[in-house]
């Protein structure tokens, strides 16, 4: 029987040609799937990287909630362009506590994976008052009442044990002194900071709206924005990283 008429039996017959198709797919499947099962973790552990803060976690989820990653993204990818522009490109593990991950998939604004620490605070909080003020010709709205809403403190402990039950290492003394520890990152001189910080190691404790009073939805996002891309230490996985 020659090639072509032990081909003409899958052509000819459509069920033996689907339990084929089916064969080839299952061995492909498993050509991808079945090494995972050998690897403790997709993600390479990089050294620097911890849970979100209390606080960083509520400003964080106001992120969420006001669609800042509609227009930016938390991805720097591996090109020389973007490199230059932004600093060294993204690492997997940066988002393996972002649940959803932000890298986004549209920047009408900057990437804002290494925003943290490039401005200072007073910055962030006129540019989300009045992004035009800050930046002629931003097409990006203001967030003037962040400033003015007293941020809801009950639903972080809830939020950190849902996280916690997905992976992230949230443990019991984090979720228990959760509240306290968002009010003491956003307090000045306050006594509870110290413990918080050695919870949370490379945290900043301040009152990052600069507004006197209870902490606002600002003081919340703007140390999440301070935070990111802190964390790690990028000359030790490539000298020539661009932190600008």
């Amino acid at each position: 029987m020659s090639l072509w008429q032990k081909h003409q039996i899958f052509e000819k017959n459509s069920l033996i040609l689907v339990i084929g198709v089916l064969i080839v797919i299952s061995i492909g499947g498993l050509v991808e799937v079945l090494p995972l099962f050998y690897l403790k973790s997709t993600i390479e552990k990089v050294e620097g990287m911890r849970p979100y803060t209390p606080l960083e976690l509520a400003g964080r989820n106001i992120y969420v909630r006001e669609g800042c990653y509609n227009c930016h993204s938390q991805m720097i990818r591996s090109l020389r362009d973007e490199v230059e522009r932004y600093g060294h490109y993204s690492l997997a593990a940066e988002s393996m506590y972002d649940k959803p991950f932000q890298w986004g998939s549209k920047r009408n604004g900057p990437d804002l994976a290494r925003v943290g620490a490039k401005y200072s605070d007073d910055w962030h909080k006129q540019h989300l008052d009045n992004p035009r003020q800050m930046v002629p010709g931003s097409i990006m709205p203001g967030y003037p009442w962040l400033a003015k809403t007293e941020l809801d403190t009950r639903e972080v402990a809830a939020s950190m044990k849902v996280l916690a039950f997905e992976g992230v290492p949230y443990s019991p003394e984090m979720i228990e002194n959760a509240e306290k520890d968002l009010v003491a990152q956003a307090s000045v001189d306050s006594a509870d900071a110290d413990a918080m910080t050695k919870r949370y190691p490379k945290s900043q404790a301040r009152k990052f709206s600069g507004l006197e009073g209870p902490v606002n939805e600002a003081d919340a996002l703007i140390a999440y924005l301070q935070m990111l891309g802190t964390l790690v230490d990028f000359k030790l996985y490539d000298g020539k990283a661009n932190l600008r």
